[in-house]
Parts: structure tokens; C-alpha cells; sequence
């Protein structure tokens, strides 16, 4: 006989992987259709991609960092195919394979689970689900502008009550290297990747780490620089800055176009705090060349950016000749639903709950729930006879904002039993139509 007590396997996930209970998944999948839904009123149509690609297609597309966190393997064909990091490299190459399909400029969404092997912690995982939006085939300040409007449009649909959109320029960036002396484009992303880490291990780590590459004095100015963060005013931001303009071409343009930007904002229905600039955004990722972005929540700054990106005017070289840029971001959710974590308890997708005394009473029970769905009203059955108090805990337990209890009474008189459990008022021998009447208010 065999020993089945021997060949049990223990249940359980890798670290940095996690399942999703029905309260916790709920939640996500709501986030979800309130970003999908944001992303539509700006005219953001969906695409998808898979999962796996060529390794060729994902290696040397991100920073180092993300390289050694690349999964890459053989698969059963022996092919070198690895787990997509990010949207924008498989977007990159979906515009290039789709060309001839696609009209330009192209405005996209796509929802759907990265993978990267970094180091799990809180709101942040192995696998985890970006969001993207992403305006291609165009070089003007107003698609970047109009990516500042859907991060903005998203966190109030999100009933995210305070937040920062933070702003830089990766010319900016460049032409503080360059004045300095740091003008290779791999001593640059170097440097650009240091600055990135600026609010996770401060000042003095990085200045330690860009003396690598240049002199500790030159280092220490850089930091100083890149520190300047705006406060108050955006022009009386500007008139300050001004006189980097004069470094050279790069800074120039940057702070130019960041101007432009939030000209371009100011007649908008915006909060003027909830968007400012801050020189050490540098975003991590090599393929980034103008406007960047992180997003970070006032109350909880030590979650991370919860939504990031940039313009990416390279992005097709690596697949075509062609040269078609880009710009957008990625809204993580699941760091939003970290930051949310126990603001919602609801275990069930359903308002009502229908719940029987007697075996009899299911047929006419399954009538009204097939009447009440039809009429766009989530409905569940309990599926046994127990007693009522045990019913009414478990509609309490899921969340349920209604009860229909069908007993003799109601099979009599052909009437409802409606019960609010969050007020305890209770309506009895209503009709079927008033029913859904008052559910659907």
C-alpha cells in the first residue's frame, strides 16, 4: 500500500512570489479596472505581449542592476528565452514587428506581471503587475505633459489623498555630467545609476561611489546640484535655476522643456503641489532620454515610487531603422495595494446574499437571484440549509451589503425579506421590481 504521508509535499512559494487571497485579489482587481478605465478617457487603447521573449530582445535593454536580476533560461527546445522585466522593451519590440498595423502616434495601454530577482521586500516582489500608458511616435513637450495628467487623473480616481509627482529631465542629468567632465555615455549611465540610489542610501554613500569615477570635490558638487528639489513657486523656481542654462547646450534644452511642460499645466484643474521637480530623479533604466517621472505618496515616501517612467526617443533602434520615440509610465499596484493593506475587507464580489430556511425554497430563490443579475445586481446563493444565525455570519464575514431571506412567509406571498447589514433595517413582503429598485440606488 502507499505511503502517501511519505510522498506529501509541503505547500508553499518561492520568496518574492505570493498567492492572493479573495479580500486581497478583490482589491487588486478593482485598482485594475479603475487605471483601466482612467487610461481609456485619455484614449490609451490595450495591447498585451507575452510573458517570455528572446533573451536577445530583453539583455542589455535595462541597467546592469537589471540584468544580473534578468530569469533568464533554456527552454525545452533549448532556445534562450527570458521573463519580461518591464512592458517597455516587449513594447519596443511589438511597435517594430507591427509597423505596417500601426498608426502613428500610437497611444497603448497594457496590464500584465513582470518578473525581476531582486530582493523582496514589502510592496515589493519578484512577480509583480505594472500598468502601462504609453504615447509613441511623437516628440512634443504635450505628450509628456499629458503623461503627467494620466498619473495625476489615476491617483485621484485611486482616491490616493496626497501624493507627489516628481519631474527631471535626463538631459539635465547629462549636462551636469558633461559640465563636470563625465561625457562617455557608459560613465554617464554609471553615474546617472548612482544618483538613482540618492534618497535610499544618501549623500555620503554616493558621493563615495561617484569618486570611483570622478574627483571626490567634483562628486560632492555634482550631489549638490542634483539635491535641488522645487518648493513653492515654479517660476520663481525656474528664475533660480536659470543660470544653468548657461553650462552648456544639454542643461539648456532640459530646463527648457520642463518649462514648456509646465506651461502647458498651469490652465489645468491641478493641485500645483501635487507635481514638482526634483534633480536626483534619474530613473534607473538606460533607455530613458528627456522627461522622467516617480510618483510617491506623502504618508508613506519609504514605499517607493508607486508609479515611473520617461521619454525614450531610441526606442525601436535595437529592432528597426526606423527611429520612433516615446514616452510613458507604469503604475505598480501592487506597492498600492501595500500602501492600502487593510483598507478594505470585503471577501466577495457580490451584494446580496440569498439565503434559504428550507430545501423547498431553493428554486424560487435561484429566480430571484437569475432576476437580480439581470438587472446588473451581484448576487449569491447559499448553497445549504444551516441555521439563520450562521448564515448571517457568513454574510457578515464576506462583506455582503445585503440579505434576502426567503422562508414560508415569502413563498406565500411571492413578497422579498431585505435586510441592510450595515444599518440592520429590514424590509419585508417587498415586490420584485422594488427589490431591485432599492438595490439599485
Amino acid at each position: 500500500m502507499q505511503n502517501y504521508a511519505q510522498n506529501k509535499i509541503i505547500p508553499r512559494t518561492l520568496s518574492g512570489f505570493k498567492d492572493r487571497l479573495p479580500m486581497e485579489a478583490m482589491a487588486k482587481s478593482k485598482l485594475l479596472s479603475i487605471v483601466s478605465h482612467t487610461f481609456e478617457t485619455f484614449g490609451f487603447v490595450p495591447i498585451e505581449t507575452p510573458h517570455i521573449e528572446y533573451a536577445d530582445i530583453l539583455v542589455k535593454q535595462g541597467s546592469d542592476e537589471i540584468q544580473k536580476e534578468l530569469y533568464r533560461f533554456k527552454d525545452n527546445g533549448q532556445r534562450d528565452v527570458a521573463l519580461r522585466f518591464d512592458q517597455t522593451v516587449p513594447l519596443a519590440r511589438f511597435i517594430s514587428q507591427y509597423r505596417a498595423k500601426i498608426d502613428l502616434p500610437f497611444k497603448r495601454y497594457a496590464i500584465g506581471n513582470v518578473f525581476r530577482g531582486e530582493r523582496a521586500q514589502k510592496g515589493r516582489y519578484r512577480e509583480f503587475t505594472q500598468c502601462d500608458f504609453d504615447f509613441i511616435g511623437s516628440n512634443s513637450v504635450a505628450c509628456d505633459a499629458e503623461i503627467v495628467q494620466v498619473i495625476y487623473a489615476s491617483m485621484v480616481a485611486l482616491q490616493i489623498d496626497e501624493f507627489t509627482i516628481w519631474l527631471n529631465n535626463r538631459k539635465i542629468l547629462n549636462g551636469i555630467c558633461k559640465y563636470f567632465g563625465i561625457k562617455s555615455d557608459n560613465e554617464i549611465s554609471n553615474v546617472l545609476r548612482i544618483i538613482d540610489k540618492l534618497d535610499k542610501i544618501g549623500g555620503d554613500k554616493v558621493i563615495a561611489e561617484l569618486s570611483k569615477i570622478t574627483s571626490k570635490d567634483n562628486a560632492t558638487k555634482i550631489i549638490e546640484i542634483t539635491s535641488i528639489r522645487q518648493h513653492g513657486n515654479a517660476s520663481e523656481f525656474f528664475s533660480k535655476i536659470a543660470y544653468l542654462k548657461e553650462w552648456n547646450d544639454d542643461l539648456k534644452t532640459g530646463i527648457e522643456e520642463l518649462e514648456k511642460l509646465y506651461e502647458m499645466l498651469s490652465n489645468l484643474q491641478m493641485d500645483r503641489d501635487s507635481y514638482r521637480i526634483n534633480f536626483s530623479i534619474a530613473r534607473g533604466l538606460g533607455y530613458y532620454t528627456g522627461i522622467v517621472y516617480e510618483t510617491t505618496l506623502n504618508a508613506q515616501k519609504n514605499l517607493g515610487s508607486v508609479c515611473s517612467g520617461g521619454r525614450y526617443d531610441n526606442l525601436t533602434r535595437s529592432f528597426s531603422s526606423e527611429k520612433i520615440s516615446g514616452v510613458g509610465a507604469s503604475i505598480g499596484i501592487d506597492r498600492l495595494l501595500a500602501a492600502m493593506d487593510g483598507k478594505n475587507n470585503k471577501q466577495t464580489s457580490a451584494r446580496v446574499l440569498i439565503i434559504c430556511l428550507n430545501d423547498t425554497h431553493f428554486s424560487y430563490a435561484y429566480k430571484i437571484a437569475e432576476s437580480f443579475r439581470r438587472s446588473k445586481i451581484k448576487t449569491e446563493v447559499y448553497p445549504e440549509i444551516n441555521k439563520i444565525k450562521k448564515q448571517f455570519a457568513y454574510a457578515n464575514a464576506k462583506g455582503h451589503e445585503f440579505v434576502v431571506v426567503i422562508g414560508d412567509d415569502e413563498l406565500k406571498t411571492n413578497g422579498i425579506t431585505l435586510k441592510n447589514m450595515t444599518s440592520g433595517m429590514q424590509m419585508k413582503e417587498l415586490s420584485l421590481l422594488k427589490a431591485i429598485e432599492l438595490l439599485k440606488e
